[in-house]
């Protein structure tokens, strides 16, 4: 069995199994300790209903200086479903903690991030169904079906010291 039908197995029904949550649960402490840079780093969210913390790794791509976040297993992932609950509102971790805002990326714009993000991420390939060298229009054709997400920072909030 070759990589990319192990890594579709650990994601059976789009969801992760016990060993994608292993697997997660240790890239994410290593994207969070700012070791490998921007190009992995933790995402964390909380589900709005039960409260639950959500900490995962993603690998970001990097279009036009521009650093975006895409969902391989598309709009029902729930890191995806907790950001659009919380207006983009979410935390990355990368050597430092840092409030975001994640801005969802109109289809038409998503090709060439979707593109980028494969040659990035081996992970996310055996879940898009595109070849990482495909031409973009192939990229176009299944754009609609996995969010992308800008990564802006957070406006900081100023608040008065004599409050």
């Amino acid at each position: 069995m070759g990589f990319n039908e192990r890594h579709r197995e650990m994601y059976l029904g789009g969801r992760p199994g016990a060993s994608a949550m292993r697997a997660n649960r240790t890239m994410a402490r290593l994207a969070a300790s700012g070791l490998t840079g921007w190009w992995l780093i933790r995402l964390d969210t909380v589900n709005p209903k039960s409260g639950t913390r959500l900490a995962l790794p993603l690998v970001t791509a990097k279009v036009d200086g521009r650093r975006y976040v895409v969902s391989m297993l598309g709009h029902g992932a729930r890191w995806v479903r907790n950001v659009l609950a919380a207006d983009g509102h979410a935390v990355i971790r990368a050597g430092r903690r840092r409030d975001v805002v994640l801005t969802m990326v109109d289809v038409n714009l998503r090709a060439p991030i979707i593109k980028n993000y494969l040659r990035r991420a081996p992970g996310g390939r055996p879940h898009i169904p595109v070849d990482k060298d495909a031409p973009l229009a192939d990229f176009e054709a299944v754009a609609a079906a996995y969010p992308v997400f800008e990564i802006r920072p957070a406006e900081r909030r100023r608040t008065s010291r004599w409050r």
